[in-house]
């Protein structure tokens, strides 16, 4: 997910619903660079991945499928114009207490909280105590990246 001017930005989807930018993993791509990949396809913003927030299972009604949804903070590059992609209905930059009241799924709300929350705790925390969290954080992108190796439904979102 991407923060930037601090907001969120949103996709809404066919079904109405508001979402992350993200989208299924290409063989041999990791999970950073899918990320990077479909923010950079669905709306024209250069992102980096960075730590996985959480992962989770989606039930899509209309589908009948479940899909697997792991959530990344990403940090953004420059301050270009969105650009909305045919596969969405539309784009929204959203403040952090805009969003509980959206039509989403939880965990997403879920996510952008952590992603907010985390944001504001590294605006504060000395450099020293990033890397310890940084090693955390790449032993769970290692963990998430090993568990998309398996799933062919599984999603990756920003």
């Amino acid at each position: 997910m991407v923060v930037r001017d601090g907001t969120v930005l949103l996709l809404k989807n066919e079904r109405d619903e508001w979402e992350l930018p993200g989208g299924r993993i290409e063989p041999g791509e990791s999970p950073e660079e899918c990320v990077a990949r479909e923010v950079a396809e669905e709306t024209q913003w250069q992102v980096t991945a960075g730590p996985v927030l959480d992962a989770w299972m989606y039930y899509i009604d209309v589908a009948a499928k479940n899909v697997f949804i792991v959530t990344c903070g990403c940090h953004p590059h420059g301050d270009s114009e969105l650009v909305l992609s045919h596969e969405h209905k539309e784009i929204g930059l959203f403040a952090e207490g805009e969003v509980p009241g959206l039509d989403m799924p939880e965990g997403y709300k879920r996510s952008i909280s952590a992603w907010f929350e985390r944001l504001r705790a590294d605006a504060v925390r000395p450099v020293s105590h990033r890397s310890r969290r940084q090693r955390t954080e790449f032993a769970l992108l290692a963990l998430a990246r090993a568990s998309t190796a398996t799933s062919p439904e599984t999603g990756t979102s920003s």
